[in-house]
């Protein structure tokens, strides 16, 4: 699906105050599924550590020029035997953009930009994202993708892992 005005993009640190307020409603997301709370001041914090390295390439999604979600792409070395996987880290889409298939071809455009094989986690609370995963790795792979189910620290994953060379984009 083509959005008019949809820009994806990859950041650098200038871009760090809009990269946080959306990790801001990112979280405020998550902590249905993950069960944790607000600070003090009633903020959902991220830690900028976790974002702004030499480990982590920051993409932005707008549309009209008006932020709409972010995707951060790491290492999926810690998930897979392939050195040169990449992790689909976090990724978010805010809700009034959801369910239009934007959120699919935000992930395939990052997928596109990394010739490899990709991890992308997925808390199996988080009840809504799964299927939208399974959908969005099958469209993209053509049913070459698979889902690993792990457990971490008590918590049950699915890890989608595929391989971006492999897309027929024809």
């Amino acid at each position: 699906m083509t959005e008019p005005g949809l820009l994806i993009r990859r950041v650098d640190r200038t871009f760090e105050d809009v990269i946080d307020n959306l990790l801001e409603l990112y979280c405020h997301d998550m902590a249905e599924w993950f069960l944790f709370d607000a600070n003090e001041k009633g903020l959902y914090t991220y830690a900028p550590e976790k974002v702004w390295n030499d480990d982590v390439d920051v993409y932005l999604a707008s549309i009209d020029r008006i932020p709409i979600g972010f995707a951060l792409v790491g290492s999926g070395k810690p998930y897979t035997d392939d050195a040169g996987a990449k992790d689909l880290d976090e990724f978010f889409v805010v809700r009034r953009h959801r369910r239009r298939g934007i959120g699919q071809t935000f992930a395939a455009n990052v997928w596109d930009r990394y010739p490899a094989q990709w991890v992308v986690r997925v808390f199996q609370g988080n009840r809504p994202a799964v299927p939208f995963w399974r959908t969005a790795v099958a469209a993209y792979t053509s049913g070459a993708g698979r889902e690993d189910v792990r457990t971490v620290n008590t918590r049950t994953w699915s890890y989608f892992i595929f391989d971006s060379r492999s897309r027929n984009t024809s």
